[in-house]
């Protein structure tokens, strides 16, 4: 039986002539898989094809710009405020989550007023399906990266991240808690859900419910994880409730809103024609 385990692993997959990062790679792949998914689900309900490229720019700009801005101003304005140029360095790391989902709520308000002209539910029950998966794609990717770890353990599946600065100064010679890993684990669990909910259970005719599913299952575990996971910055110490936490509460609160919004309104009915909308119909001559 193992002690702990020892991780060593290379963050970069090529380091010559260009850089190519695990990180980059986790988030690549949940791009494309997330986009085939909705492609699939836009089809099977009879959507207009040209909205799936509108809604990639929309999701990819608000999750990059949202997720960054999101660690400048609620993990390190202080430090940013004094270099605001340092801001646009998003290869020196610092992405937050919460950032990232605000930055596409408001992107997916948007796209629901200038695209589909639907209610914003519509898209959110569909689009948080990939996002779940791409969540705990980039939580791979984060464990590439030897960073967003635990406290110390003398669990058996404890982790010692010998590439990590941080380990040494911190815990050098324990192990810690592999958070990257438990977090990947239920947004896994929670793609797996949806994507039951809304192919074997037609959750999506009651709007809202797969987005309200979605929230409690992304922020409840994150909430929870925080508890055995490394401060982010030097002020969370002194805090009861850190600042992932705090943030995560709205969120998980909204999903419960949702959630009994859903199941009080009546059942939509939908058609499934299985083909996008601006596809022509074809039949076979006899």
């Amino acid at each position: 039986m193992l002690d702990y385990i020892t991780w060593a692993a290379n963050p970069d997959i090529i380091s010559s002539p260009i850089t190519v990062r695990w990180y980059g790679l986790m988030f690549a792949i949940g791009f494309i898989i997330g986009y085939e998914i909705v492609a699939r689900i836009f089809k099977h309900e009879g959507a207009p094809e040209r909205w799936l490229g509108i809604l990639l720019i929309y999701v990819v700009i608000a999750t990059i710009v949202g997720a960054r801005l999101g660690h400048v101003f609620f993990y390190e304005w202080d430090v940013y405020s004094q270099n605001p140029i340092r801001i646009l360095y998003i290869w020196e790391g610092g992405l937050a989550s919460h950032g990232g989902t605000i930055a596409i709520i408001i992107a997916i308000i948007l796209y629901s007023i200038f695209v589909t002209k639907r209610s914003p539910l519509w898209t959110f029950d569909r689009l948080v399906i990939a996002i779940a998966l791409v969540g705990g794609l980039i939580r791979l990717g984060n464990l590439f990266n030897s960073e967003i770890f635990g406290t110390a353990t003398t669990l058996p599946w404890g982790f010692m991240f010998v590439r990590s600065r941080e380990w040494h100064m911190l815990y050098e010679g324990q192990a810690v808690h592999p958070t990257q890993i438990y977090e990947a684990l239920c947004y896994f669990a929670l793609f797996g859900l949806l994507m039951w909910m809304y192919w074997k259970k037609n959750a999506e005719e009651r709007p809202g419910l797969i987005f309200g599913v979605f929230m409690i299952g992304i922020f409840l575990p994150r909430f929870l994880i925080e508890f055995i996971k490394n401060d982010q910055v030097a002020r969370e110490a002194t805090m009861s409730l850190n600042i992932g936490q705090q943030l995560s509460i709205p969120f998980i609160l909204l999903g419960v809103g949702l959630i009994i919004y859903a199941m009080m309104r009546p059942k939509v009915h939908l058609t499934f024609p299985n083909r996008f909308a601006d596809e022509k119909v074809t039949t076979k001559r006899r």
